[in-house]
């Protein structure tokens, strides 16, 4: 896409992921105890359970920690009992942003979400006014100077749902959401070195934002990505170089 580069833009939030890992254990605790209330503690029989499993233990969490989660949320330990809520808005330059909360608190928490918009800049909106704009799968990116032809081959081969070239040279395999793992798995063993895997909600289409305004969208994304009932936060903003 013209104005950005999207390699950039990945590297960019990967980059803040990493450096916000001290609340990684705590979001990936609550996201094990809800998948295993609500589908089962066997990870075999609850894809969004063996996908919760699978990021913890890329994380390096204990093996005692994700059993004691998977217990609390199937009733064999007490526990906090936390809801989903999912909430939607605008940011700067009418870029979606869609919010993803665990929480034993809905009234604490869409108030502590409206809070973070409004005071930088965005506006929470409506159930439903932007999650059209966005997919949900899993993203599996690859860095400038992969073989194209050759990791589409590989990846369509083992059930990937499409390959995107982007401007800059970077690539980006796009799977149904709990095929991501092994997806990448299989690529990895045929030799394809993957700079970061996710399950995410993927944006169709960006807002391309530049100097003052994508200050300001980064201060709101940062905001609300530090609230404490926040999961993740999805948006269609990309920012210049």
């Amino acid at each position: 896409m013209a104005g950005h580069s999207k390699w950039a833009n990945i590297q960019h939030r990967k980059g803040r992921q990493d450096a916000k890992r001290g609340k990684v254990f705590t979001k990936l605790i609550k996201e094990i105890t809800v998948a295993a209330r609500m589908g089962g503690g066997d990870p075999n029989f609850n894809p969004r359970l063996r996908l919760a499993v699978d990021k913890a233990k890329g994380e390096n969490m204990p093996a005692e920690n994700i059993d004691r989660a998977i217990k609390r949320g199937t009733g064999e330990l007490e526990g906090v009992s936390y809801e989903e809520a999912r909430y939607e808005g605008y940011g700067i330059g009418g870029a979606a942003v869609m919010v993803d909360c665990l929480t034993d608190n809905k009234t604490r928490t869409v108030a502590d979400v409206r809070h973070a918009f409004s005071k930088h800049g965005g506006n929470l909106g409506t159930d439903g006014c932007v999650a059209f704009q966005f997919t949900h799968c899993g993203q599996i990116v690859f860095a400038p100077g992969t073989d194209e032809d050759a990791l589409m081959e590989a990846a369509l081969e083992a059930g990937a749902e499409d390959v995107v070239a982007n401007e800059d040279g970077s690539l980006e395999v796009i799977t149904a959401p709990y095929e991501c793992s092994r997806i990448g798995e299989t690529l990895e063993a045929a030799g394809f070195k993957a700079e970061f895997s996710e399950v995410t909600m993927r944006p169709q289409n960006e807002t391309t934002l530049a100097g003052e305004d994508a200050v300001k969208m980064q201060k709101l994304l940062d905001a609300l990505e530090s609230l404490d009932d926040v999961q993740e936060v999805y948006t269609s903003a990309a920012f210049e170089d």
